[in-house]
């Protein structure tokens, strides 16, 4: 019991702080702080709505001698913070070593307990402000006059001339007058200058596109040395670095061509090539394909609030149809970003805005530039996580981040198992990295984004010594049970996310589950043991190229699961079955067969026909012209 009521304090406390924190953005709060300082002071009658500001004229200046200093609130929270999240860290522990159950069957064969329970909160506080967050998006905006200058970063690398095509004709077709475009290749090459022609080509020739091939980029005179003149930069190297600036700033449509550096050197040179030039900065990566309003509505998220720093939209996938595993991956694309970041934007607190549609205020970004690009982590330079570094950046000085679903794009995605493996590899790699920077700001931010990076940090963790504890213990009732439970957790995910989207194709998100299980699970884990070991861990899309590394951890993970269902077969064989035991294992192998059953035929019949046809693709909603 003491583990029941550690767990409900912990929740009390998380949703107390969640609704006073910001005393101006609900009426809730306001009412909060309204009826506080209502204590103090008589107050003045109300002539404007609560979630106004000025709705508490009279009330607030008698409240602001009593705050404390600066430094030492800023301590508190901090102090408030930690003791926080070691909270919800214990609370979760306790849950899961105690192991103690609210109802179970007499032989414990079914049972649901504290841990299971905590987990059910999560994802229903999850999905409850993630709808809270969408009918927000779905009220009208305030006018607004937008007279803001925009630029729009594009990096793009050996990429398909397909892909390209269609990114820059998409661009031509955003809505957002005089919007500068920058494209900036990470390849100096004769085989890389089909992208420069392909941008002259699209974007109205020399005439209108104007263009340099660099020998080196900012960081590196292209002597090969990989510096700038041993330390300090040569005449020649502030000339080209010069001509960048003028090129970016004095066209309107630009392409550069630098020395290979990876992506974080190409988004460098763009944003270092723009300086103050202009308000907003939004970046896109060359596989993309973006809709003609979504410059606008991330505009409209930044103009609203001067306190949002960055603002992400809602990438979908482009290529859906290539393979199972793109189609996959769309469906937990949209769960990724309409409710996981749906949800953190509730709290103004996206921890990560997506590389193919984001937007940041150019004055913000700038401040941060230098500390961004030469990010180490445990003596070395990092080469990947550059969104969610940049995205950190932006919280690390007290910004919000948001999420817009009205501005869409679409990507593409690997449609080859082993490289989405070390796509996700690669990704995670920076998930853990930047988690353990992103926890020196959680004093800053809402007590949500404290709570959902501890939940969400320590989860795999947990689930694999759940897996594990369960294959090893020798009852195939209790593999059996698992495997029913994750499909169970996935089909309620899946169903919920079919009413939010309206659109029965997310029942297939429940398939998405067993992936993670088998694949993205032991590959976490595998990032966390090679988190620095650098690259980029994916390659160019115009030559595809396979890395065999991303199998092992899957491979290892497969042969100990094999060798805990052997353990359980040799066990089970040295006593019979109970009859209760034997009912449930055919109920349960039944319902779990007949589950797969309907799954693939729906698959087969929905999906599978359309897989593999490109065809498909010239029909979506903003892909061509």
């Amino acid at each position: 019991m003491f583990s029941l009521s550690v767990s409900g304090g912990c929740l009390l406390l998380l949703l107390l702080f969640t609704f006073i924190q910001n005393p101006f953005q609900t009426p809730v709060r306001s009412l909060y702080l309204y009826f506080l300082c209502s204590s103090l002071n008589p107050p003045a009658p109300l002539s404007c709505p609560l979630s106004c500001p000025s709705a508490l004229p009279s009330v607030l200046p008698s409240v602001l001698p009593l705050q404390m200093p600066s430094r030492c609130r800023n301590a508190l929270n901090i102090v408030v913070t930690t003791l926080f999240a070691a909270v919800v860290l214990f609370t979760i522990l306790l849950a899961y070593v105690t192991g103690y159950q609210f109802i179970h069957t007499e032989q414990h064969h079914l049972s649901f307990g504290l841990y299971g329970a905590f987990l059910s909160l999560h994802l229903f506080l999850q999905s409850l402000f993630a709808f809270l967050e969408h009918r927000r998006m779905r009220s009208p905006a305030r006018p607004q006059h937008l007279r803001r200058s925009v630029a729009l970063c594009i990096a793009a690398y050996q990429e398909d001339p397909d892909y390209l095509r269609k990114c820059l004709r998409s661009v031509r077709r955003i809505s957002f007058p005089g919007l500068k475009v920058v494209l900036v290749v990470d390849g100096n090459r004769p085989e890389d200058r089909y992208m420069m022609d392909i941008f002259q080509e699209v974007m109205g020739g020399a005439d209108q596109a104007g263009s340099m091939v660099w020998k080196g980029n900012y960081h590196s005179d292209g002597s090969g040395g990989g510096g700038v003149g041993g330390g300090g930069r040569s005449t020649v190297h502030m000339e080209e670095a010069g001509r960048a600036a003028r090129l970016v700033r004095g066209c309107r449509f630009s392409c550069i061509m630098q020395e290979w550096g990876g992506k974080r050197e190409v988004m460098y040179t763009a944003f270092k090539a723009l300086g103050d030039s202009v308000d907003y900065v939004q970046v896109c990566d060359s596989d993309t394909v973006l809709d003609p309003a979504c410059t606008i509505e991330m505009l409209k998220i930044l103009e609203e609030d001067p306190m949002v720093g960055g603002v992400g939209g809602d990438v979908q996938i482009l290529n859906k149809y290539d393979s199972w595993i793109s189609f996959l991956s769309s469906v937990r694309y949209w769960m990724a970003f309409n409710i996981e970041r749906a949800c953190q934007s509730y709290f103004g607190c996206v921890q990560c805005i997506s590389g193919p549609l984001g937007m940041y205020r150019n004055s913000l970004l700038q401040r941060f530039l230098e500390p961004w690009y030469h990010q180490t982590f445990l003596g070395s330079k990092c080469s990947f996580g550059d969104d969610r570094h940049l995205t950190n950046r932006v919280l690390s000085f007290g910004y919000k981040t948001k999420f817009t679903a009205r501005s869409q794009c679409q990507t593409e995605t690997p449609t080859q198992y082993l490289r989405w493996l070390n796509q996700q590899t690669r990704w995670s790699k920076s998930y853990f990295r930047e988690w353990l920077y992103n926890a020196l700001w959680f004093h800053k931010h809402s007590l949500w984004m404290t709570y959902e990076s501890v939940v969400t940090g320590f989860f795999p963790f947990f689930l694999v010594a759940t897996v594990i504890h369960l294959f090893y213990r020798g009852r195939l009732w209790n593999i059996l049970l698992f495997l029913l439970t994750v499909q169970l957790v996935g089909m309620v995910k899946a169903t919920y996310a079919c009413f939010l989207r309206g659109s029965l194709v997310m029942i297939f998100m429940s398939l998405y589950s067993l992936l993670y299980m088998s694949s993205l699970l032991p590959a976490k884990i595998f990032a966390l043991l090679t988190i620095n070991k650098a690259g980029w861990g994916t390659s160019g899309r115009r030559k595809i190229v396979v890395n065999l590394i991303g199998a092992v951890p899957v491979t290892v993970w497969a042969l100990v699961l094999l060798g805990g269902v052997a353990y359980t077969v040799y066990c089970e064989t040295q006593e019979p079955f109970s009859e209760t035991e034997k009912a449930l294992l055919i109920a349960g192998t039944i319902l779990y067969a007949c589950y797969w059953l309907i799954l693939l035929v729906l698959y087969l019949a929905i999906v599978a026909k359309r897989c593999n046809k490109r065809e498909e693709q010239y029909h979506l909603p903003y892909a061509e012209a």
